[in-house]
């Protein structure tokens, strides 16, 4: 019988039971539990056939008891990487969770933290950051570089040459041109079409998209 490492999700939500579904497929950790500090009210309860342990605070019980791998359940892209940060000085490792029915090209590197779900496609010659989702049915044209943090929400289309800066998130079928720059801190609203260059730190969309205003 194969021994797994024990992992824990940080999370409890809907993303959460699609990170779960992909860590059980690979039959590489066992996952012990979810976290949520957001909910008290849960703590304790079942969820996606583990239960809800608690939140921050468990973090310092979990590795004293061999619990070394970690992963993020939930989108947003600034706490990901915030808690990305508090969990590594506290001796995680994290984990990555790509699905089996995705495409990844040889020369994509996959980072700590990354999350590949089910139909997504990265095509050759991109460079994928730490903590990054391309979410279900998502494509990344050849030789994009994907930053940090970065979500690429469900349904998305990027096209060769982009360029996304950290922690941005790309809103759901949204679609990016081909060598357009979408700089860091940025979300991109739904079913937007990305023509042009947009800045750090704004919110932009529409077809096609323009900045609307900065973001809060």
């Amino acid at each position: 019988m194969t021994i797994m490492d024990k992992i824990v999700i940080w999370g409890a939500s809907g993303h959460a039971k699609v990170v779960a579904e992909i860590i059980r497929l690979k039959a590489k950790y066992e996952i012990v539990g979810f976290l949520d500090s957001i909910n008290q009210g849960r703590w304790g309860q079942e969820f996606c056939g583990a239960k809800i342990l608690g939140g921050e605070e468990q973090l310092d019980h979990l590795i004293a008891n061999g619990v070394r791998h970690l992963i993020f359940g939930f989108g947003d892209c600034s706490e990901r990487m915030r808690l990305a940060q508090l969990v590594k000085a506290k001796g995680y490792q994290l984990a990555f969770a790509i699905h089996p029915h995705s495409s990844i090209a040889l020369d994509v590197s996959i980072q700590p933290g990354d999350v590949v779900v089910a139909g997504a496609i990265i095509n050759p010659g991109c460079q994928i950051g730490e903590n990054v989702i391309i979410n279900t049915a998502a494509t990344v044209g050849h030789d994009s570089i994907i930053g940090d943090g970065v979500h690429v929400s469900p349904g998305v289309n990027l096209g060769g040459n982009i360029k996304v800066g950290t922690g941005t998130w790309i809103g759901i079928g949204a679609c990016v041109r081909d060598h357009v720059t979408i700089g860091g801190d940025v979300i991109i609203g739904a079913g937007s079409v990305v023509v042009k260059d947009i800045p750090d730190h704004v919110v932009a969309y529409g077809n096609p998209a323009r900045v609307k205003r900065l973001k809060s």
